[in-house]
């Protein structure tokens, strides 16, 4: 652990001076602002809407900062060389990437924190102003939510680092990313979808069931963490579903984490 925090730390400091987080947060705010004129617009709806977008923000941004920042600071290490300065000390690959990822780790929670407040913020004012659309409201799952949102983004956050483990450009990591991303979000509905396609009215073939049902079982369900509905509508979330969640989000965490580094060091640098 004492190898890990300097490495941490390190990545950190970098990841808030990086330009890319000013940018990002900008949109959130901005987005934020919008929510006062939307919830507005909505009528009666206000409070569902409300949330939803506060909510909607909150998990947009920290992607972007996942993907712009996070896969961003574990490139720069390989694109200037000074990965080799970093590897010539008595660090093991293991620990490099591990202490990069409790940076970035620390990196998403300050920065989604910071974010949180601005919404949970913008969401009082609004609720000051609209009382009689806010009876079924509360504030626990809307915290709920950013702290699932949280341990989304960690997760998406170590697969980066299994795709740099093996990718030789971030583009690449970058790419993988994203496509791991959506897949993880639209995988519950799709796996749905092809098991009882007469729902629809549509046929699919056995080979297409058999390979979404394989790819539920090894890309993350992101879904699980997405409890928006359940925020906006003030339904409560059963305690058994939020230790299953956390615990699927630190089994896979740790699993892709400890893949990326057997692979990373086999790794050969140019």
């Amino acid at each position: 652990m004492q190898l890990l925090w300097p490495i941490a730390l390190i990545t950190f400091k970098e990841g808030i001076r990086n330009r890319s987080i000013y940018g990002i947060s900008l949109l959130a705010l901005l987005m934020l602002i919008a929510n006062f004129i939307i919830s507005d617009m909505i009528g009666h709806e206000v409070g569902k809407v409300a949330v939803d977008i506060a909510l909607s923000a909150v998990s947009f941004s920290g992607l972007l900062l996942v993907l712009f920042v996070g896969i961003n600071l574990m490139a720069k290490d390989l694109d200037r060389k000074t990965i080799y300065m970093v590897l010539a000390k008595p660090i093991s690959r293991a620990q490099y990437i591990f202490g990069k990822f409790l940076g970035i780790t620390l990196l998403i929670i300050t920065c989604l924190g910071i974010l949180s407040c601005f919404a949970a913020v913008s969401l009082l004012l609004i609720k000051l102003g609209h009382q009689h659309y806010f009876q079924r409201f509360s504030w626990p799952l809307v915290c709920l939510s950013f702290s699932f949102i949280a341990l989304m983004l960690i997760l998406v956050s170590a697969l980066s680092f299994l795709f740099a483990s093996f990718t030789s450009t971030s583009f690449v990591t970058f790419i993988l990313t994203i496509i791991s991303y959506i897949i993880g979000v639209s995988l519950s509905d799709v796996k749905a979808l092809v098991e009882a396609p007469q729902a629809v009215g549509i046929k699919v073939s056995p080979v297409t069931v058999k390979v979404v049902q394989g790819a539920y079982y090894i890309f993350p369900n992101l879904s699980f963490f997405d409890i928006k509905i359940q925020a906006a509508h003030g339904l409560p979330v059963p305690p058994s579903y939020i230790i299953g969640v956390v615990a699927y989000s630190v089994v896979y965490t740790l699993i892709v984490l400890t893949l990326a580094s057997l692979i990373f060091r086999k790794k050969e640098f140019p």
